[in-house]
């Protein structure tokens, strides 16, 4: 299948919701999504943020539909709320799990409901605010989730059977079971859809996407969004010889994953060139497709967020 990153299909009438939208691979999921007629929600943790990059969008996209709506993923009593909120939309067609922490601590921090913070960050508020927000992702035809899963799974795995890290935590480890999490959660939801008799064309489906290897100093600079250094912009120039790219390139996969009229749940969307590229079908890894493991995960985040996953395995 082609695909054109830069002539989307029509969005007009359709609505997404984007949590960290505020910069990044966010932001650039909000602007494109935008740009093709989408009313797109930034869910934003800090509200001045979310005001520059609603600026942003409309300065840079005349008559875009945006809107903002304050989320703090790794805050569960901030998920509930939120949630709340997105329930009485009429209808969501896309929800986009994209917020994260993407340098972790160097030292185990927790949330403020002590869960290890970039596991509480990048995948357990979007476990719940997933399972809550279900009613109205169901209530419209055609909706999709899309996680946002990371190379870094083929370079580290984890049977993650200790999803706090206690004892064993380092910064790398952290991030790579956070987006192992993030796309074992995305491949078992569309199979628990499917079971469930809600998923396949015309139902919900979950997709999963990864942006490559996608840094800052090669993304285009926006005042309040991504202000670069110039000597963060001359070392990262450097990166993009061994294959890095922007992330306005990294969010192409993102958003070929939610709008792509042929894209069919369980699919997995990345650079054609792994690190860079106009996105592509991929393979995912054997873990990310694990049931055992997904039984495993599902279960530790039931009790962690302190509530059943709405759909049984």
């Amino acid at each position: 299948m082609s695909w054109n990153p830069r002539a989307l299909p029509d969005q007009s009438g359709r609505t997404f919701v984007v949590t960290g939208a505020n910069a990044g691979l966010g932001y650039f999921t909000s602007e494109q999504l935008a740009s093709a007629g989408a009313h797109v929600v930034l869910a934003c943790r800090n509200p001045v943020k979310a005001a520059a990059a609603i600026a942003a969008i409309r300065g840079r996209v005349p008559g875009a539909a945006v809107s903002t709506l304050t989320l703090d993923v790794a805050d569960l009593g901030s998920v509930r709320a939120a949630a709340e909120r997105m329930l009485e939309l009429p209808q969501l067609h896309g929800l986009i799990l994209n917020a994260g922490i993407v340098h972790p601590p160097v030292d185990r921090s927790v949330s403020l409901d002590g869960t290890e913070l970039v596991l509480a960050t990048n995948f357990t508020g979007h476990f719940l605010l997933t399972s809550l927000v279900l009613p109205v992702l169901q209530q419209t035809p055609g909706s999709r989730v899309v996680s946002l899963g990371s190379i870094i799974t083929r370079l580290l795995d984890s049977a993650l059977d200790d999803l706090q890290l206690e004892t064993t935590y380092n910064s790398w480890k952290a991030y790579a079971q956070s987006k192992i999490a993030m796309q074992v959660f995305g491949f078992e939801l569309d199979r628990r859809l499917r079971e469930a008799g809600l998923g396949g064309p015309g139902g919900v489906q979950s997709l999963v996407a990864h942006p490559g290897y996608s840094i800052s100093g090669l993304t285009p600079g926006i005042r309040g969004v991504n202000e670069v250094t110039r000597g963060k912009r001359f070392v990262d120039t450097l990166q993009g010889f061994i294959g890095a790219q922007g992330k306005n390139a990294g969010a192409w996969s993102i958003v070929r994953a939610a709008t792509d009229p042929d894209a069919r749940g369980g699919q997995y969307f990345g650079p054609r060139f792994l690190t860079r590229g106009t996105p592509v079908l991929e393979r995912p890894t054997r873990t990310s497709r694990d049931r055992a493991v997904a039984a495993r995960l599902f279960a530790g985040t039931e009790a962690l967020v302190g509530a059943p996953f709405p759909l049984a395995p």
